[in-house]
């Protein structure tokens, strides 16, 4: 989710511990009632306003968007599949909401991940089975074959186009969340954090843009940042204690928790690619698979028919939505070695 190395995924994952899962869970019971409450309201696309009123369906019965099928895409899939009639899709369903987590019953995978692979299988006239993995494992199950597609916020990067094919359907971005009522009003460039105390996760790509900023300041004779690191929800008391001044995070985990908690607001966003390329979140085949057109074709046709629209407003991501899915666009830069 950057241009530095250090793997894109962990950006979306250092928050996916199970405290943020309760916590988000309790915020939605708190502000809309009952978890089998479909969603019925979402958070504007900047996420900076409504909160409180994004409404999530957490239990097993999703009632998910539904796509028809489209013979002269289905027809372009690979004739083993379709004569299987199956579509295995790998996800890493960490407790990140709203990416891909567990229902009340702790066994049903749901999120905006399983639901735009929801309608990818339904464009393609598949049954859709989705298989619960670790992130390590979804690579290799990908790459071997096991899976026909990893569908779990996945970045772009040029090296892992050496090895996989990608259909892109969602903006890779990062965001700045403070409280309502604090003294922070916008963060558009590091000019913005000198001096105030942020919070990160250690090891992932917005520490790395966040001490790129760091620096800049330090050169430009501004005061330097006081960087605080946490690897759970417990970033979130210390931003409402007044502890730090603002949290550094992964855009759909940071609105889905202003949105549904509504005591923090989002003060402005960053490309999860840094300045030198646009972050994209890809379905991930093993290339030369003969995947990746069928899946891009489905889901600009989602796109165009709104089903994928009304997905990303259900998860209250609709400030990440993109106008076409690309294969192999441009990806993060390379690794030094």
């Amino acid at each position: 989710m950057s241009p530095f190395p250090v793997p894109a995924r962990r950006a979306a994952r250092r928050f996916a511990a199970p405290a943020l899962l309760a916590a988000t869970a309790l915020a939605v019971l708190t502000a809309c009632g009952t978890p089998s409450d479909i969603a019925a309201g979402s958070a504007p696309s900047s996420g900076a306003a409504g909160a409180g009123q994004l409404r999530v369906n957490l239990s097993p019965n999703q009632n998910r968007v539904r796509a028809t099928k489209i013979d002269a895409i289905a027809n372009t899939v690979p004739a083993a599949i379709r004569e299987k009639g199956e579509f295995v899709v790998g996800v890493n369903p960490d407790g990140a909401p709203p990416l891909e987590f567990l229902a009340t019953d702790d066994r049903t995978l749901i999120g905006s991940e399983p639901d735009i692979a929801q309608l990818v299988a339904d464009v393609l006239g598949l049954k859709l089975r989705l298989e619960n993995t670790s992130w390590e494992n979804l690579f290799l199950s990908v790459r071997s074959g096991k899976y026909h597609l990893g569908f779990s916020n996945i970045t772009v990067t040029e090296d892992r186009k050496d090895l996989y094919d990608f259909a892109t359907y969602r903006v890779d971005q990062l965001a700045w969340e403070v409280r309502k009522d604090g003294k922070v009003t916008k963060i558009s460039g590091p000019a913005d954090i000198a001096g105030l105390n942020v919070s990160v996760g250690s090891g992932t790509n917005q520490e790395k843009i966040l001490l790129s900023w760091d620096e800049e300041n330090k050169k430009a004779g501004r005061k330097p940042v006081n960087i605080s690191y946490f690897e759970s929800s417990d970033y979130q008391l210390a931003l409402r204690s007044g502890r730090t001044d603002a949290h550094f995070g992964p855009n759909p985990t940071v609105a889905y928790h202003v949105a549904v908690a509504g005591e923090t607001r989002i003060a402005g966003t960053y490309s999860g690619g840094g300045a030198s390329v646009d972050g994209r979140i890809a379905a991930m085949t093993v290339k030369g698979s003969g995947l990746v057109d069928p899946v891009a074709a489905a889901l600009n046709a989602v796109i165009k028919d709104g089903k994928y629209a009304e997905v990303l407003e259900r998860w209250g991501l609709s400030n990440e939505a993109v106008p076409e899915a690309l294969v192999n666009p441009p990806g993060l830069p390379r690794e030094k070695t």
